[in-house]
């Protein structure tokens, strides 16, 4: 199988996503090959500088780079020779079997729908990341940044891929979802949320239990915390803010250390008939390979498939159509 890696996204970008490519060539299977997309000259400038063999990789061309502070869907139509547009296209043609990325998340999503497509009945895909609990378990939050502005059949939407998400890929039996919001008791919080709550109550499709405080959120007591992008954005990069302020003290804590970004490399996209994996625009060389390891880990688990088969099977009660709120 081939996984791409664009190798132009991400802070520090071109080296940490080269020296990453060459750390994940170490780790995967002899029949995995990583392929670069990025400026090849400076694709193999970078390979010289740690005496790493071309031939290891498969290098294609893309001498252009979108930016993080571009308008997604603007950029990819205005730089078709991007890295992440050509890597996308060798995804749609199935030249690729993954695509993974650190650069601008919301090229990467808008990419991803415009490619390979959202699975039939998805509204928008979204992302998720993994909340270590205090009882040793681990919680998934979603969306963690991409849909920022979600409605309540959204909302609806990332609690039954949240749920498939921890049942296919976390074995978590009837895992329970909890809708994140400024109180525990019903008719908490703003339009969006007040309106989600009532479709989620009493949904065959989730195992449901209400609404979840953020203090509560790494007790455990909901296996799946649903949110908007917005809120579940600057949730996660706090914790990492805390992270690194621990780590800065000299702190030591098996815990804590558990929230190392590095540990988790990067967040799949849930809903689109693909594998790809999203990383943080930060990611060193070991996030960078443990991105690539995941996008790899991921196409073989095929996830997209098991979420689109569950998802066949599922009632689907709430789907209605974008109300005002």
């Amino acid at each position: 199988m081939k996984v791409g890696l664009d190798v132009m996204g991400g802070d520090f970008a071109p080296e940490a996503t080269i020296k990453g490519a060459i750390l994940a060539h170490k780790e995967l299977p002899s029949t995995v090959r990583i392929v670069l997309f990025g400026d090849e000259s400076v694709i193999l400038h970078s390979l010289q500088e740690e005496n790493a063999d071309p031939a290891n990789f498969d290098i294609v061309h893309a001498p252009e780079v979108i930016g993080m502070g571009e308008h997604p869907t603007k950029a990819l139509v205005r730089k078709p020779k991007s890295s992440i547009s050509i890597g996308y296209k060798m995804l749609q043609k199935g030249a690729i079997d993954a695509f993974a990325g650190a650069g601008s998340s919301g090229a990467m999503m808008v990419g991803s729908i415009y490619s390979v497509g959202t699975i039939e009945g998805i509204l928008r895909p979204c992302t998720a990341a993994i909340l270590p609990s205090e009882n040793g378990g681990q919680s998934i939050m979603l969306d963690v940044g991409t849909i920022v502005d979600a409605k309540p059949d959204v909302l609806y939407q990332f609690a039954i891929l949240g749920s498939l998400y921890a049942q296919c890929v976390y074995k978590m039996e009837n895992p329970t979802v909890g809708l994140l919001n400024i109180g525990s008791e019903e008719g908490k919080g703003n339009l969006a949320c007040q309106a989600a709550f009532q479709q989620m109550k009493g949904s065959p499709d989730f195992n449901f239990i209400g609404n979840i405080e953020s203090r509560d959120l790494l007790k455990g007591k909901a296996d799946v915390i649903v949110c908007d992008g917005f809120t579940g954005n600057i949730l996660l990069k706090n914790m990492e803010a805390m992270y690194r302020l621990i780590k800065k003290r000299g702190l030591a804590d098996a815990y804590f250390d558990r929230f190392n970004y590095e540990n988790f490399g990067g967040i799949p996209l849930l809903g689109i008939n693909g594998s790809v994996v999203v990383g943080h625009g930060i990611s060193n060389d070991v996030a960078i390979k443990n991105m690539i390891i995941l996008a790899h880990d991921i196409h073989v688990s095929k996830l997209s498939d098991k979420i689109k088969e569950a998802l066949s099977k599922i009632s689907y009660s709430a789907v209605h159509d974008e109300q005002d709120f």
